[in-house]
């Protein structure tokens, strides 16, 4: 028997029993399936921080709101997060301020709330996925060790079968087990550290978003009382 060639990482997956073939199984999808929600994610929140950066200039470089708003329902499909926030909160003052009679400070109060709900789902897109990751980062070692557990007790059982144990007998069985742990921390290492970084810059769009909203609540209400 070629050992060297029985070594191989191929080899010891081949020949792994078929529930340590299964946890490698299903290790691989589930680190494609992270691989490929990092890779959505990063692009996607390189995306929102370039719009709402962009926003952010147009916005505080003093041109007209109603103009804003305008481009911003215009161009729906392609305005970041921060312009529907901005979209939704000038839609409902404009609505609310146009009603005769009413209190002043209903349509600031009408659009801050159109503001945060526009604000929550935003968030709930930005966060999309990320639950996924953080089970793969937390559970997916787990799974890879279950499958070491199951190999090594696959292992000392053949010993059973053979009058004189020696490393060419267990070492195959040993390696195979372990190349499930290896697989699980390959799955679950990205992953976690794709969360962590991700986590951290949708936090820091969330606090640009609520100082926005503030902001502009606070525009609102000087223009709603220089009306009265």
């Amino acid at each position: 028997m070629d050992i060297s060639e029985d070594m191989s990482i191929i080899s010891l997956v081949t020949n792994a029993s078929v529930p340590v073939q299964l946890v490698m199984a299903l290790l691989l999808v589930v680190s494609f399936m992270s691989w490929l929600f990092i890779f959505r994610k990063l692009f996607a929140i390189r995306q929102a921080r370039t719009q709402t950066e962009k926003f952010e200039r147009d916005f505080w470089s003093g041109g007209d709101l109603n103009g804003l708003y305008q481009s911003a329902v215009n161009d729906r499909h392609h305005a970041g997060a921060l312009e529907r926030i901005f979209e939704a909160g000038f839609r409902e003052f404009a609505k609310l301020r146009a009603q005769r009679g009413a209190d002043p400070s209903i349509p600031v109060e009408g659009a801050r709330r159109a503001m945060r709900a526009t604000y929550q789902r935003e968030m709930d897109n930005l966060d999309r996925h990320l639950s996924f990751l953080a089970s793969v980062g937390s559970v997916s070692p787990y799974v890879g060790l279950f499958g070491t557990v199951w190999g090594i007790m696959n292992a000392f059982r053949a010993l059973a079968n053979v009058s004189q144990a020696t490393l060419a007998h267990v070492a195959p069985g040993i390696a195979e087990a372990l190349v499930s742990t290896a697989i699980g921390l390959f799955a679950a290492i990205p992953a976690v550290v794709a969360y962590n970084r991700y986590a951290h810059d949708i936090d820091r769009l969330a606090i640009r978003f609520e100082s926005f909203i503030e902001e502009f609540s606070n525009i609102l209400q000087r223009q709603s009382g220089a009306s009265k």
